[in-house]
């Protein structure tokens, strides 16, 4: 999660929207006169009744229940860029991983009662983007395939929203929705570029960030397991991030993985894959993919935390 740093000066008008959407909270900052707030529900509407699984009646809903094949622009594009992540990355970022999210009750539908090897083995059956294909405007998939995009909405609304902002003349903007966030120009209060802090996993730390980064045009996403994550009744912990290739919770010493690119749904998408990884199969993609920008945090040998960048990704 990302928490903005600002300064108290103020020299130019600043605009500053927030409120709650998608299960979160969003905050839009602008240099501007006028207030899009109107624009940016209708956007966060759309982009809801397309792409949320907690949306009975959603596009994406609609496809789940086998009652539609048909798809819009919003997931049209998302479709293409999840595909393009699932290729580069072989398959650890997969939304078609949704129906086993729900077995271990990360989703809409809630927990399959007593799930077992067994149970997992026959959810994977229906695992794999690509026994997905589009046509057009229309999408074919196996009967039981549960799509669940959910782990590049976020930031493929942030990106629309700040390209909606950049279409009305905008130059000066930060958008943040659940901590993925995209930066443009300058934060005029300070004149420099945006800052933003990458929290701290320890939540019982009284430091909150851990590290502080400075975005030029450039947009972040965080993966994280340190907050969601659940307890089962003999106390063993598992997170919600599900390795696409067995079907279980991902065994990783990473808490935290965030990634810099153009655009904040690569950004979301890549941070989501990478944190499937055990850190030395990280490493090695990273070495091999040298444009990702990427800082990890993870627990060490004697269970304190360390961290690593990768690929020119510095701090403030």
């Amino acid at each position: 999660m990302f928490v903005f740093c600002f300064s108290c000066e103020s020299e130019t008008k600043q605009i500053r929207l927030t409120g709650a959407i998608f299960g979160t909270t969003y905050s839009i900052i602008y240099q501007g006169n006028e207030s899009y707030n109107e624009n940016f529900l209708k956007i966060f509407k759309s982009i809801n009744n397309s792409l949320s699984t907690y949306i009975p009646s959603s596009i994406i809903s609609n496809i789940n229940k086998n009652k539609s094949d048909s798809i819009n622009e919003h997931i049209k594009i998302v479709f293409d860029e999840a595909k393009l992540v699932y290729e580069k990355t072989n398959g650890s970022f997969d939304p078609t991983i949704g129906s086993v999210v729900n077995a271990w009750d990360f989703g809409p539908r809630g927990a399959i009662k007593n799930l077992d090897s067994i149970k997992i083995s026959e959810l994977m059956k229906s695992v794999g983007f690509d026994k997905i294909n589009i046509d057009g405007y229309k999408i074919k998939k196996p009967i039981n395939t549960f799509l669940d995009f959910n782990a590049i909405a976020k930031g493929y609304a942030v990106d629309v929203i700040s390209e909606f902002l950049i279409s009305e003349g905008v130059n000066d903007f930060l958008v943040e929705i659940g901590g993925e966030i995209r930066c443009s120009g300058l934060n005029k209060k300070r004149e420099f570029p945006w800052v933003v802090g990458i929290q701290n996993p320890d939540l019982s730390n009284d430091k909150v960030y851990f590290k502080k980064v400075n975005l030029n045009n450039e947009s972040m996403a965080t993966s994280g397991t340190y907050r969601k994550y659940k307890i089962d009744e003999n106390g063993k912990r598992y997170t919600h991030i599900i390795d696409t290739k067995n079907g279980y919770p991902s065994r990783t010493n990473i808490l935290s993985v965030s990634v810099i690119t153009k655009n904040c749904m690569t950004a979301d998408a890549y941070a989501t894959a990478l944190q499937t990884m055990p850190l030395n199969r990280l490493e090695i993609y990273l070495n091999n993919n040298p444009k990702l920008k990427v800082f990890v945090i993870y627990q060490g040998d004697n269970e304190d935390l360390e961290f690593k960048t990768f690929n020119g990704f510095n701090f403030y």
